[in-house]
């Protein structure tokens, strides 16, 4: 089980994962450019949704847009912490 420091996310559903593989490949991702991301992005979505349902995959789609609302309202309100934010997250969604 990996230590908080080692965790990407706060969900218990992710203690199993490979966190320092997976910050591995997030930073090395992250110093493509914009338009090299946002392809690369686009082409996992077919095997991803392959290998889920179409419900899970909407969840997905769900979780994916409230990640980026969450990102901007965090940035509107800088230093402030998530309990003067507008939007809900994972932790709100499931009772944390």
């Amino acid at each position: 089980v990996a230590t908080d420091d080692e965790r990407m996310t706060t969900s218990h559903q992710t203690d199993d994962l490979d966190h320092a593989a997976l910050r591995k490949l997030v930073e090395e991702a992250n110093s493509l450019s914009l338009p090299d991301r946002q392809t690369l992005l686009k082409a996992l979505i077919p095997r991803i949704a392959r290998e889920m349902t179409p419900l899970d995959y909407a969840g997905l789609i769900v979780a994916l847009r409230l990640k980026g609302e969450r990102f901007y309202d965090a940035s509107l309100h800088p230093g402030q912490g998530r309990a003067t934010r507008h939007v809900l997250g994972e932790r709100d969604l499931e009772g944390r």
